[in-house]
């Protein structure tokens, strides 16, 4: 009983001691755990938690760091119309040239270029018989306005203020003249109807005082006379006869040719050869000796 053994004093540990411990077992923490258990917090409790500043840091952080995965690419630029001088395309030129400016751009390229000749003569309509005479009709005008104010309108000095004016209206008739005739025109009642304008024309040229000056009309009395017989002919060739006494043509001639002074005695005579039973004192005898005229039968005789 003397000999009592001491027993081992208990020891607690100590405060630090235990805090070493747990320390030292306790697995690392991880920090996006740690966000997620006070974000848990901070909902259970209603979401009242109050924002520290180091919060509010870090979310500035977040929200302002580029993606790494997102491009900074620059801002594109908006096109814009420049203003710029530039030519008018061919089709605002063209709006804009008269037509005797086109008129002659067109010879010129036919010069420079013959194969284009053809190519345009099968672009452009077929002359008409109204437009021809009407583009004749247009250069007697020029001529009659060239003629000077006043004095003798026959005498030298008319003629020579006229002349470039005549001799391009006889161009142009020399010209337009052929295009109505056979083969090229094979319509008689569109020859016919030309050469009744065109010889009006002609009967309308002046007349001058030296007689010189007057062959530019002779010569056209004589072509145009030539050009009647022509069309005549193919027109009774092709049985067309009746049709030219119907149309009172035959009177026509011989008044043509009566204003021409018988200049155009040719193409009346032909005109009386190629109606179907002749001509008497102007007046033709025809199938069961009716006489006709230009509307038809003559209908006072029955």
């Amino acid at each position: 009983m003397s000999t009592l053994v001491n027993p081992q004093p208990l020891l607690f540990p100590t405060q630090h001691a235990s805090q070493h411990s747990v320390h030292r077992q306790s697995p690392p923490r991880i920090v996006g755990k740690k966000r997620k258990a006070d974000n848990d917090e901070d909902s259970s409790m209603g979401g009242y938690r109050s924002r520290s500043p180091e919060d509010h840091d870090a979310d500035e952080q977040m929200n302002t760091a580029p993606s790494p995965s997102m491009e900074i690419r620059p801002l594109a630029k908006r096109q814009r119309n420049v203003v710029t001088g530039r030519p008018l395309p061919l089709n605002r030129v063209l709006e804009t040239v008269d037509a005797n400016t086109l008129k002659t751009i067109l010879r010129e390229l036919c010069t420079k270029h013959p194969k284009m000749e053809a190519e345009i003569l099968s672009m452009v309509p077929r002359p008409t018989v109204s437009s021809a005479l009407g583009q004749l009709t247009s250069y007697d005008n020029n001529m009659r306005a060239a003629f000077p104010y006043g004095g003798n309108p026959e005498n030298d000095y008319s003629y020579y203020r006229v002349k470039a004016a005549l001799v391009e209206l006889l161009d142009a008739l020399s010209d337009y003249t052929p295009h109505f005739l056979p083969p090229n025109e094979m319509q008689a009642t569109n020859s016919l109807a030309f050469l009744d304008g065109a010889t009006d024309i002609i009967h309308n040229l002046p007349s001058w005082s030296t007689a010189m000056h007057n062959h530019h009309k002779q010569t056209a009395y004589e072509e145009i006379s030539k050009a009647w017989v022509l069309v005549i002919k193919e027109a009774a060739k092709r049985g067309a006869g009746v049709q030219l006494q119907y149309g009172g043509w035959d009177t026509k001639i011989a008044k043509h040719n009566e204003r021409s002074g018988g200049r155009m005695q040719a193409a009346a005579q032909e005109m009386r050869t190629s109606l179907p039973g002749g001509q008497e004192h102007g007046r033709p005898r025809f199938g069961m000796g009716f006489p006709m005229h230009t509307g038809g039968l003559n209908l006072k005789n029955f």
